[in-house]
């Protein structure tokens, strides 16, 4: 106590000590560290004015982020659909496998899926629904049986639950392959999907935006074709979130979106004539052990054919759709059906003259009458999208909602149920005068 009461007068008074002199040296570097830190701070608040001004006159809001990877931009309470502009997705016309767990007991493998390891349904906390967890070095089989002809599409979600203690992720693997004439479900395809065609995308989930994806094919277990390494550094910002991702066929050509950022689109991916049968999961080695990560599935949705929306819609006067997607009993459009949605826009503002119907459509769960309200809301959400998002003039756009009372499909089946949760654009003829 002694010590500092001397330092201290030393310090108030100036006394011509060398203890003195130090002690002025170090009181003018903090001076000089604070003018420094006071004019970092000036010059902070007038860049970010000047940059807040130029936003302004550029016809930024205020409140938006900055611009994702995935293209797309939104405020913290509100989401965008047509910010995903560059999502042009479009999911087949007819659903011929879906699964989303909820017909499968809690803690037991989904029926009819194989795994050379093990599985149990779960509940994630505070995200909806049902989800697969898969374990490390375990490979999975959906129980699909249906053949998926030359165009189609695949869609799923997955959940993350990644938090580094140093060591690397797990790969997670979505893979599709051919079975030919053997069942596609077969033990044989838990551990050689390449002995007649696959193709699997590999993701590598990392810290530091060090996350990337590659994809490859196989034909008669040679390799086909094998893309460059593309970086994705967004993923971390979703773990512990639903990734959607999307996947589209057309013959030879294969294009992949996660989270409507399209990471291939390869030509030549799919070896020609291979009959892709199957939909594949599998995750790599990890020393991380069971209870500090986790890797789930969920929402599976494969459909076959390739949607001609122009022509149904102008030429045949009606086009129908289930790659509309609503959270479950809302009428909130996930951002996903922005490649829908825009091509629908597209034709809009390319035929002036044409005004639609919006009809929207449910399945059989619930009560009738809640169905049907269910149903209008629905369709009133996409016109406001179009009129809101993508200048339709709601002039030219209608509404209207069945609820459950024109099914297409069975509504005993998931699959049926997924085509009856539909929406219809009709085309509307002008009167006779």
């Amino acid at each position: 106590m002694k010590n500092l009461v001397i330092i201290s007068c030393l310090v108030v008074f100036g006394t011509a000590t060398p203890a003195a002199a130090q002690l002025g040296n170090f009181a003018n570097k903090v001076k000089n560290k604070i003018n420094s830190k006071v004019n970092q701070r000036v010059d902070s608040k007038v860049d970010k004015k000047i940059d807040e001004t130029l936003d302004a006159a550029e016809g930024k809001g205020s409140g938006a982020t900055e611009t994702a990877a995935s293209g797309s931009s939104t405020t913290s309470n509100e989401q965008t659909i047509k910010s995903s502009g560059k999502f042009d997705f479009v999911p087949g016309e007819l659903i011929i496998y879906t699964d989303d767990f909820n017909d499968d007991e809690t803690g037991e493998l989904p029926v009819n899926w194989n795994t050379n390891g093990t599985g149990e349904i779960v509940s994630l906390d505070k995200i909806p629904g049902k989800w697969l967890p898969l374990h490390k070095q375990f490979t999975y089989l959906s129980r699909n049986t249906k053949a998926f002809g030359e165009n189609y599409t695949v869609e799923f979600d997955m959940v993350l639950q990644l938090k580094s203690n140093g060591w690397m992720y797990p790969e997670f693997f979505v893979g599709l392959f051919s079975s030919k004439d053997e069942a596609n479900t077969g033990n044989v395809f838990l551990k050689d999907q390449n002995k007649n065609a696959s193709v699997n995308m590999k993701i590598y989930p990392a810290e530091y935006k060090g996350s990337r994806a590659t994809l490859k094919s196989y034909f008669e277990t040679k390799s086909y074709y094998s893309s460059e390494t593309k970086s994705y550094g967004e993923l971390e910002k979703y773990y512990g979130k639903p990734v959607h991702v999307s996947i589209q066929v057309q013959k030879e050509r294969m294009r992949v979106w996660i989270n409507q950022e399209k990471m291939f689109d390869a030509p030549k991916a799919i070896p020609a004539d291979a009959m892709m049968n199957q939909l594949f999961f599998e995750v790599s080695h990890t020393n991380y052990p069971e209870d500090q990560y986790g890797i789930y599935v969920g929402n599976i949705k494969i459909a076959t054919g390739k949607p001609d929306t122009r022509h149904k819609l102008v030429e045949e006067g009606k086009f129908t759709t289930t790659g509309i997607l609503f959270d479950v009993n809302a009428a909130t459009i996930k951002s996903e059906s922005n490649g829908v949605l825009k091509e629908l826009a597209d034709i809009l503002t390319k035929h002036p003259d044409i005004k639609i119907k919006i009809i929207g459509h449910t399945d059989s769960d619930g009560a009738d009458a809640a169905n049907l309200e269910l149903s209008k809301k629905r369709s009133a959400a996409v016109k406001e999208t179009l009129t809101k998002d993508f200048s339709i003039d709601a002039a030219r756009v209608e509404t209207d909602g069945k609820g459950e009372s024109e099914s297409v499909g069975d509504n005993k089946t998931r699959e049926g149920k997924a085509q009856n949760r539909r929406v219809e654009f009709i085309k509307i003829t002008p009167s006779a005068p």
